[in-house]
């Protein structure tokens, strides 16, 4: 058996972690303006060249804007993240979304994989089908939750692919962690099977080429999740 490397987390790793549990708590509000460089450093004892690299990095995950010769601010992380702060505020929560996310990947969701089957369709060849095909059949192989969650994302991620769009599968896939995170929970509410399942009757709707079906399969699946007879927020 194999055991991954540990490894400890740097100064600048903790400066990052500190900056953004204080900004998502709201202990630092939106707007607010932080300390200097210098007083960032002597308060939480670090040296500069960690406040200033740290502070760039947050600016770059949309936590904070930084103004020239005037200071960083709070950013509204919210209007201006990117998926790095989506992922830290999974981070913050215990690896969870809140349910406002969770409804907006899921609304996102129904326009990209809709698009993803419009375009695949009229133009997938057999042995792409069997492609698709063989993720449904290791699904039903596993009685893992992590397994079959992976499986059913690299299923869409090849959909994404095969439509032909070169922007959906990094669309797509940018999505990862959260869409993941979702399926985890949909399988422990729901069973393994009702992913499968549903992945399944997709696949039979692509391959016979029936783009009217398998949106409606698609769509259904999802808009269940968020308002229907399985959702997975409350």
């Amino acid at each position: 058996m194999e055991f991954s490397k540990l490894n400890s987390p740097t100064l600048k790793d903790l400066f990052i972690k500190e900056l953004e549990t204080m900004i998502l708590s709201g202990k630092l509000q939106i707007g607010e303006k932080l300390p200097s460089e210098r007083e960032l450093a002597k308060s939480m004892q670090v040296s500069r060249a960690v406040v200033n690299s740290g502070i760039a990095e947050l600016s770059r995950k949309g936590f904070l804007n930084i103004k020239p010769r005037i200071g960083a601010f709070v950013a509204d992380y919210r209007r201006n993240g990117t998926m790095e702060t989506l992922i830290s505020i999974m981070k913050y929560n215990g690896g969870r979304l809140r349910d406002a996310e969770i409804r907006s990947i899921l609304e996102l969701r129904i326009a990209l994989d809709t698009l993803a089957v419009e375009l695949c369709i009229p133009i997938i060849k057999e042995y792409e089908i069997k492609i698709l095909k063989g993720y449904v059949n290791k699904m039903k192989e596993t009685d893992s939750v992590e397994t079959a969650s992976n499986l059913a994302f690299q299923f869409q991620h090849e959909l994404a692919f095969l439509s032909g769009n070169t922007l959906l599968p990094l669309i797509f896939h940018s999505f990862k962690v959260p869409i993941l995170s979702l399926w985890e929970r949909f399988c422990i509410l729901y069973g393994i099977d009702s992913l499968i399942n549903n992945t399944s009757i997709l696949c039979d709707y692509i391959e016979k080429k029936d783009t009217k079906k398998a949106i409606e399969c698609l769509t259904t699946n999802i808009n269940d999740t968020i308002n229907g007879k399985r959702q997975i927020y409350y």
